[in-house]
């Protein structure tokens, strides 16, 4: 049930949404809003997933397709990244705006970044192809990968807009309340890819192309139906005209508070990049394609995180906006627990049953050989995961700019790439060190994040008087 649903009468300027953000009970309110979201990552993963999936299964070049499908990842992820800068940044500051009760600067918000949107869309489209081949070998491509990558990202970048509006759109339709509508997105783009992938790829003998063209199909349809939603009369905030204009004074500040989501979802691409290049040097295409199974398993782990901080995010933004201090900690507080429960759960899985999950991805015996340990190594402290996602968001939830950006580099650029590099130089076994480099940053990234925003909240959300989302910034 959407939030709309709840209340819809309105005896003031406050509408039925504005009125359950504000004062409907926060654990159920949560849980209305995250289940939606939390089903629509979980299901959103089988984007990609189906597709490897099915190409790892390709009858005796899955292996080698599988893998050179894997090294475009990191620049899908580039291209995700430059989503959530806009999404990420825009949606939590309209949030904000709605909490004041300033719709008009919200509106103004979402206009502008769907104008950037379809700029970057242009932008990344025309200087990836350029570039291409150069990128996939980069990215890890070998000569037998080469093809089978190149195929794949062509076909993608030709729906690198219906991408960018559908990730970069949804979240508005999310931070206004609309969890279900927003799952809708999801489940409509996922299921489509799910039919048009065995037809593309098998019926139609188009291997590793038919996976690309059910892929930006599928998105094409969820970006059509985002727009025609926003720009509706169900969505609080409405798509207009006279904001679709690149104005600095708005996109400045969302840019500011979007480059911590960006950082994570950036730099995992050049993190993908390290891993592969060491990955390659040291147990070849063997390795690589391992990791591909990593960090598939990985992505798995972080979106239905990504739902529950969804589903809280727009509790958070808006009673901030508007200085209601007990439901932002009461927020954050579920919100931490929940991820914590969840991360454990997922790091039992993996310990306990890491065939299982290579089976999923690959027949290949000798893939399935080395998943199996390297699984074990590479979630070895994803039980704390929870805390570092709960409290990052939470940074950004509450217009921190300044601390979110931080702690994305200091994840990813201070912490893990480095380590890439260094742990082979003091093991034997230097396939496991690369691997063992993951555990050992979540570690101590959690430790940091956790003590940083200890102190923070303890300054910020200690009075019934919230500095403004600026001030945070």
């Amino acid at each position: 049930m959407d939030l709309t649903d709840l209340v819809r009468s309105k005896k003031d300027s406050v509408s039925g949404s504005d009125e359950a953000l504000r004062t409907e009970n926060v654990k159920k309110l949560l849980v209305k809003l995250a289940v939606p979201s939390i089903t629509a990552q979980i299901i959103n993963a089988l984007y990609n997933m189906v597709d490897r999936m099915y190409i790892g299964h390709i009858p005796e070049v899955g292996g080698t397709a599988l893998t050179g499908v894997g090294v475009t990842f990191p620049i899908i992820m580039i291209i995700s990244a430059f989503a959530a800068l806009v999404s990420m940044g825009g949606a939590p500051r309209a949030a904000i705006k709605m909490g004041q009760q300033n719709h008009g600067d919200a509106e103004e918000i979402m206009g502008g970044c769907s104008a950037l949107l379809v700029c970057l869309s242009v932008v990344l489209s025309a200087g990836i192809f350029a570039a291409q081949e150069p990128l996939l070998y980069l990215f890890g491509a070998s000569e037998n990968t080469i093809g089978y990558a190149s195929s794949y990202l062509t076909i993608y970048l030709c729906g690198t807009i219906f991408v960018q509006l559908t990730l970069g759109m949804n979240a508005f339709i999310t931070t206004q309340g609309f969890a279900k509508t927003s799952m809708l997105t999801i489940v409509i783009g996922a299921g489509l890819n799910i039919v048009l992938d065995p037809i593309f790829i098998f019926l139609f003998d188009m291997g590793v192309k038919g996976a690309a063209l059910a892929t930006i199909l599928s998105q094409a349809v969820s970006a059509l139906w985002v727009i025609r939603f926003l720009c509706s009369k169900k969505s609080l905030l409405r798509l207009r005209r006279k904001h679709f204009a690149l104005r600095p004074s708005v996109l400045l500040p969302v840019v500011s508070l979007g480059v911590a989501p960006f950082v994570m979802q950036f730099t995992e691409s050049i993190i993908i990049l390290c891993f592969n290049s060491s990955l390659l040097r040291f147990g070849g295409d063997l390795a690589v394609g391992t990791m591909t199974v990593l960090s598939s398993v990985m992505q798995f782990a972080m979106l239905p995180l990504t739902g529950l901080t969804q589903g809280a995010q727009p509790i958070i933004s808006y009673n901030f906006g508007a200085k209601n201090l007990h439901r932002v900690k009461e927020a954050f507080r579920l919100l931490l627990k929940y991820c914590l429960i969840y991360s454990t759960a997922l790091w039992l899985l993996c310990m306990a049953f890491p065939r299982g999950f290579a089976n999923i991805f690959t027949a290949d015996p000798q893939l399935i050989d080395m998943i199996n340990w390297a699984l074990r190594v590479y979630m070895g402290t994803s039980f704390m995961f929870g805390a570092q996602i709960a409290c990052q968001q939470t940074f950004i939830a509450l217009g921190n700019a300044r601390t979110s950006t931080f702690l994305a580099l200091l994840r990813k650029v201070i912490l893990l790439i480095p380590l890439i590099f260094i742990f082979p130089l003091f093991m034997e076994n230097r396939v496991l060190a690369v691997f063992l480099a993951e555990p050992v940053t979540d570690f101590i990234a959690v430790i940091v994040t956790v003590t940083l925003f200890v102190r923070y909240s303890r300054k910020t959300l200690r009075t019934d008087e919230a500095p403004g989302a600026e001030d945070c910034a």
